[in-house]
């Protein structure tokens, strides 16, 4: 069963949606607990569901033979999985994994078409999600190309942190090669200079982070960067935007009462 607190993290798509739409929406959407390393959808493959996260993360990731797959992107209660739906794409993209465990809101991806052509609000709200991802996609690409590995490291530790809605978290260094697209060893030089620093603390894949602020200073711009790109791209302030992203309020989920596992 979900803490209380994951029955009162909304997420923020769904809080976009025009009153009306967004009930409707909910009232079709089931409550479920996704777990760590569960794969959700594959790329080419027919989305089966779409997944408005509450308190996990999903990672969507890219791959080339022969290479481990690489991270482009990080999926928390600010945004979903399966927004290409509104353009019609049934397939895809990319591959998707969870990547914390926690609550989600899930619909199949036939009903969420069948919404989409009958609520505007909800498909306007998908449309600015597409532009957003747009753009985090092509940052990722350059922060990949041009960044070192401490400062990347840094971003990617604030994203989990803003999703996990928690002070601590469990990653491997091998899991945050793979995501980062970087030898182990980096990893491990990276984390413990990190840990050196105060910023963090890391025993037996268990990261807790001590220095919010410090690690946002050790982190590369990109992290601000894509805060702004979500404010600009979904219309909304700036300063509101980690608000969206860490919001936490009363209103319970809808859908069945008891959430199921994915």
């Amino acid at each position: 069963m979900p803490s209380d607190r994951s029955t009162r993290v909304l997420n923020a798509l769904c809080s976009a949606v025009a009153n009306h739409e967004r009930l409707r929406l909910l009232g079709h959407c089931e409550p479920v607990e996704l777990t760590d390393g569960v794969v959700l959808c594959e790329r080419g493959k027919d989305y089966a569901h779409a997944y408005f996260p509450l308190t996990c993360s999903i990672s969507v990731v890219t791959e080339l033979h022969g290479h481990a797959p690489l991270e482009m992107g990080l999926i928390g209660n600010e945004g979903m999985l399966g927004a290409s739906l509104a353009q019609g794409n049934e397939r895809a993209p990319m591959r998707a994994v969870v990547r914390g465990s926690g609550s989600a809101l899930r619909i199949s991806a036939a009903q969420c078409r069948e919404l989409l052509g009958s609520s505007p609000s909800l498909g306007r709200v998908m449309q600015h999600y597409l532009y957003v991802l747009m753009l985090q996609l092509s940052h990722a690409c350059a922060c990949i190309r041009f960044h070192e590995i401490e400062p990347r490291l840094a971003r990617w530790l604030l994203m989990t942190h803003d999703r996990a809605h928690a002070d601590r978290f469990h990653l491997t260094h091998q899991s945050l090669a793979d995501l980062l697209g970087v030898r182990r060893s980096g990893i491990t030089v990276a984390a413990g200079n990190l840990q050196g620093r105060g910023l963090i603390r890391y025993r037996r894949g268990e990261i807790v982070v001590t220095d919010r602020s410090g690690l946002e200073a050790a982190s590369c711009r990109c992290y601000e960067v894509l805060l702004d790109d979500y404010a600009k791209g979904m219309a909304m302030p700036s300063a509101s935007v980690r608000a969206a992203i860490l919001a936490s309020q009363t209103e319970p989920a809808r859908g069945s009462s008891s959430p199921q596992r994915a």
